[in-house]
């Protein structure tokens, strides 16, 4: 073949080409979807949208979707909240749906919603449908000491204005369980609980807890009281033991005085003694001075002698008369 009978096929091959890269690069089949849907949208619009790196498909269905609902929301709108990240379907979801329950919501502060990480389409059916929150049982002791774990039922429903920086469910239940356990530590005894729980719900409700929480307090409903421990009781036998290992400890520390007292007597008593033995030693000594020196004579010594004698038998006597009553009295 010459090159004049392989042109024809070169331009045919290059013509299939072309339209496959325009297909493939191009939306036609999207752009002829929302056209038949009554949504304008340029050709060179899709092309912007490719040449921006976003997916038409993910813009240009929710924006049929926010057409067909009577919704007045751009392309540059939805285009923009896929570029920042956020999820373009769900938003219109919300929006399609707060505006069949006739919810405010323009599309400024749901795409604020979406993009705080809250699930914007979650809170418009929280607001038409509100929400059970269940608390586990919290436990709060009464003024007669006896424990109380109760367990409430919060109804909330989504505030749409305080979604963005407003709390979430887990602070809700932190500030009713707070609420729950001052109640019941009000009341004077737990009888009075058990009579009337409905009070606690009461007390509680009028606190205005759901302020800076994207949520709105409807009711709250005690689902179930519990006796638990008498606490008071435990807490008055833990003291009594403690008293009492405190009175121990106080009696030993003066047991072991006494004792110590006691050594320190008995260690005075043997000085004494020692002092006593090395008085009697000198006895003998100045006997000898005094015979040396002529102050005391042979008779005296004798006499003193004699005396000493004497001493010890009446001592002997007494310690056997003494042995022998003994005797008669076993």
């Amino acid at each position: 073949m010459d090159l004049g009978q392989l042109m024809p096929l070169i331009i045919i091959a290059v013509i299939l080409i072309a339209l496959a890269v325009l297909f493939t690069f191009v939306p036609v089949a999207l752009w002829i979807s929302a056209l038949a849907a009554g949504v304008r949208v340029s050709i060179f619009t899709l092309i912007g949208m490719r040449l921006r790196r976003v997916v038409p498909s993910r813009v240009i269905n929710p924006l049929i979707k926010a057409h067909k609902a009577g919704l007045n929301v751009k392309t540059n709108q939805l285009e923009s909240h896929y570029l920042a990240g956020g999820n373009v379907d769900r938003v219109v979801n919300a929006l399609i749906a707060a505006h069949r329950a006739n919810i405010d919501l323009p599309f400024e502060r749901g795409a604020a919603i979406d993009l705080a990480g809250r699930d914007v389409l979650e809170a418009v059916q929280m607001s038409v449908n509100p929400k059970v929150i269940e608390t586990p049982f919290i436990a709060g002791i009464a003024m007669d000491g006896i424990e109380i774990k109760a367990m409430a039922r919060i109804t909330v429903r989504a505030n749409i204005d305080r979604l963005v920086g407003g709390a979430g469910e887990e602070t809700i239940i932190a500030r009713v369980g707070e609420g729950i356990v001052s109640t019941i530590g009000s009341s004077e005894t737990h009888a009075r609980v058990l009579e009337n729980p409905d009070t606690i719900s009461q007390t509680v409700l009028s606190k205005g807890l759901d302020s800076g929480t994207a949520f709105e307090i409807l009711s709250i409903d005690i689902a179930d009281v519990d006796i638990g421990k008498n606490i008071g009781a435990i807490l008055q036998t833990d003291q009594a033991e403690a008293d009492k290992n405190i009175a121990q400890a106080k009696a030993e520390e003066r047991r072991a005085m006494a004792v110590a007292q006691e050594q320190e007597m008995v260690a005075r008593v043997q000085e004494m003694r020692a002092k006593v033995v090395e008085a009697e030693a000198d006895v003998p000594l100045a006997l000898a001075e005094a015979l040396r020196s002529g102050k005391m004579g042979v008779m005296d010594y004798m006499n003193y002698q004699n005396i000493g004698a004497d001493t010890d038998m009446r001592d002997t006597i007494g310690k056997l008369t003494k042995d022998n009553k003994d005797d008669d009295q076993k």
